[in-house]
């Protein structure tokens, strides 16, 4: 026997005898699975491609044997009506890249997996078909899984969520996700997923959303992904209707992601610790365009673009507990004021906080806002510009506010004031840069350029 057919043996199931080199007659009978280039071929466990008819039973029963053997199972190019798929540990299912379709013909979900590791879906084409889905249910659905990955697949019509992940580790990157009823993907509670490279088009409340049941430590990366067309269908004040969502997940990196049209804002921190949002370029949002808000300690927020929002950039909710933060080397353009008057802020901070090295240009109110009635403590703005804003800076001049340094910033094009004095947002001084500074022994001024 030569060594290839061995190796074929091997693979397909036969017995030890057989795979160490004894004859075919030797050994005992063993049924044998034809292996495909990728892995096992599907279509010898009566899955048609094409065929109108629920292939769900035939396809367990070739995911399970793929499985078992420790080999990927492979899907040609074609339709495969399905639902309620099951992964077990080390599951494999390769499709061919925009050939291979999976439609959902009910169940749960399409394709599902709990308390298993090494789980890969590639190559896929997975349709939802906007059947219906519970609300902590996913097209996709992942639970206590580690080392899963889904890369180079396309999500289309998920009737809710399309991917749902519950206490995960591992990676998605690489997929397309269109047209999602609820989130594109939410991961709840993860233990550091990496999210890379993907496009979202269309979601009914969030793109991506990174969310801890409780504050604790997330560490998912959130990279390079391109997030558009994102709607609010379930209202509320901001938690829906954003590019990215970090809710109480913290060590969270969001870097060299490209937002744009969400209804409220691109990047939303809400009590996250340690977030860094970084190199990050969003542009037509609804709301705050990139939010670190409520409870959160600690925030870097550097070197993003922001053009076009009803606010640019804020760190708030002093209030709550949200302090200490970095915002540095952002560019935010063109803030308009929302209708009813508010936004309008192209920065605005108020505790434990450096602003350094920003750009702000056309924001219709305030161009870098630092505090909020008493919410301004230790903060810093140094070498920042700001061009054609109402007000260049403003600063808390309220009762208990305390600790500002205001220092070699450069303001033009302003028409109320360069440094105007507010209180609980009501300005309340003429042109500080001009004088009466030393009423409020809480501010440090000096070096800055105005014209």
């Amino acid at each position: 026997m030569d060594m290839d057919r061995r190796n074929l043996l091997k693979w397909s199931g036969a017995t030890g005898a057989v795979a160490a080199g004894l004859s075919q007659a030797e050994a005992a009978p063993a049924p044998r699975t034809p292996i495909s280039a990728l892995g096992l071929d599907a279509t010898q466990f009566g899955v048609r491609p094409g065929s109108p008819d629920d292939q769900s039973t035939a396809l367990q029963r070739a995911i399970d044997r793929a499985t078992s053997t420790r080999v990927p199972l492979a899907l040609m190019p074609g339709v495969y009506r399905a639902g309620d798929l099951k992964l077990s540990d080390g599951a494999q299912i390769v499709g061919v890249r925009g050939a291979t379709r999976l439609v959902m013909a009910g169940g749960a979900s399409l394709v599902s997996s709990a308390g298993t590791a090494n789980v890969t879906l590639s190559g896929l084409v997975l349709e939802g078909r906007k059947l219906p889905l519970l609300s902590q249910r996913g097209l996709v659905h992942f639970e206590n899984a580690s080392a899963f990955r889904i890369f180079e697949c396309d999500m289309t019509g998920a009737g809710g969520t399309a991917i749902y992940l519950t206490s995960v580790d591992g990676e998605i990157s690489g997929n397309t996700i269109l047209d999602s009823g609820e989130a594109a993907l939410f991961s709840r509670d993860g233990r550091g997923l990496t999210v890379a490279r993907n496009t979202i088009r269309g979601a009914g409340n969030n793109g991506i959303q990174i969310w801890q049941s409780a504050s604790g430590d997330d560490s998912a990366m959130v990279l390079d992904n391109r997030v558009e067309d994102i709607a609010n269908r379930s209202g509320g004040s901001g938690q829906y209707g954003n590019g990215i969502s970090v809710f109480r997940a913290a060590n969270v990196i969001v870097r060299g992601n490209r937002v744009r049209n969400c209804k409220y804002s691109a990047i939303r921190g809400n009590s996250a610790n340690a977030i860094q949002i970084v190199g990050n370029s969003v542009t037509d949002l609804g709301e705050v365009a990139i939010f670190s808000e409520f409870g959160f300690q600690g925030a870097i927020i550097a070197n993003n673009t922001i053009d076009g929002a009803m606010s640019g950039l804020s760190v708030t909710n002093f209030n709550n507990g949200g302090r200490l933060a970095v915002v540095s080397g952002n560019i935010i353009r063109n803030v308009k004021a929302w209708p009813n008057g508010g936004g309008g802020i192209g920065l605005h901070v108020e505790a434990d906080t450096a602003v350094t090295g920003n750009v702000v240009e056309n924001a219709s109110k305030i161009g870098i806002s630092l505090g909020f009635g008493w919410a301004l403590r230790d903060v810093t703005a140094i070498g920042n510009i700001v061009r054609q804003s109402a007000i260049g800076m403003s600063v808390s001049v309220s009762k208990d506010a305390s600790n500002v340094v205001i220092a070699d910033n450069v303001m033009s094009g302003y028409t109320e004031g360069a440094l105007i004095g507010r209180d609980y947002g009501k300005s309340v001084t003429s042109d500080l840069l001009k004088g009466g500074l030393e009423r409020f022994a809480h501010i440090s001024a000096s070096g800055n350029r105005a014209s």
